[in-house]
């Protein structure tokens, strides 16, 4: 098989295999706990009946629109899934998701700041529109990676266990993006062929969908035990939450930023 029919064929099989990992989804109520992940999957379906016939008889130009229109969206898309994500692993302790959400819209700002600074000194790309967005795929590609390693390090302490849903989204998502930036590394320094690029980044691509139906055909649900460790770290962060206020901490967080910079701006 050559080059090409390979590549076509590792492509022609992403839709099948997400096709069957959101029909198991569907069937195992699994779109309930996780819809930006279902979402997600009948995206890359929709994506490829489009993508696939402009691939094939459109202009490149308009294949090259359409292809990093897509990927843009993808990258909307999978900032959602890496928030659920977490949600999931801290669902037991709510002081700590409403820490974690807080933490995770800073994360966001911080990754669109250091996206721009790269965007505006970046002269890789010619054409602005494939440069920015591809500096905004390798950031979200660094964060899905962190996101594993999160896990890992932390899966203990938090009780994750390695079969819970959230744990093999996780994993499927860093394996493909960890691959990819290797390669991408790699084909920027000259040490890969764009063709092994491709192949090498769509054949980890289909492994990570594996990954993913694996882990919905294991169970069905995995819910986290309450550890002494994270429950003592939420009953802290319970502590700080003053009498009478909203349930969520997270305005208390933003009365805490804006108590700060009133305080530096106020004269000496």
């Amino acid at each position: 098989m050559s080059s090409p029919q390979l590549q076509t064929a590792l492509w022609v099989v992403q839709p099948v295999l997400l096709g069957v990992l959101a029909t198991i989804m569907l069937r195992r109520k699994l779109h309930k706990d996780f819809p930006a992940f279902f979402g997600f999957a009948v995206l890359q379906i929709v994506a490829f009946a489009i993508e696939f016939p402009v691939y094939e008889m459109a202009p490149p130009r308009i294949y090259f629109c359409t292809f990093w229109a897509i990927t843009a969206l993808n990258l909307a898309v999978e900032f959602k899934i890496i928030h659920e994500v977490f949600a999931d692993i801290f669902r037991p302790y709510h002081a700590l998701k409403d820490l974690g959400t807080a933490l995770f819209k800073w994360a966001a700002l911080v990754m669109v700041l250091v996206s721009g600074v790269f965007i505006t000194t970046s002269n890789v790309w010619t054409d602005p529109v494939g440069r920015n967005v591809l500096i905004l795929q390798r950031c979200m590609e660094v964060i899905q990676c962190g996101m594993v390693l999160f896990l890992l390090a932390f899966c203990k302490p938090l009780g994750v266990s390695w079969r819970r849903q959230s744990f093999g989204i996780a994993v499927g998502f860093g394996l493909s993006a960890g691959v990819e930036l290797i390669s991408c590394g790699l084909f920027f320094g000259g040490h890969l062929s764009n063709d092994v690029l491709n192949i090498t980044t769509m054949s980890f691509y289909n492994v990570g969908v594996l990954v993913w139906l694996f882990y919905s055909t294991l169970n069905r649900r995995e819910v986290a035990a309450t550890l002494l460790v994270p429950q003592r770290w939420d009953n802290a962060l319970m502590d700080l939450h003053p009498h009478g206020e909203p349930e969520s901490l997270i305005p208390m967080f933003e009365h805490m930023v804006d108590r700060a910079f009133s305080k530096t701006h106020e004269p000496a």
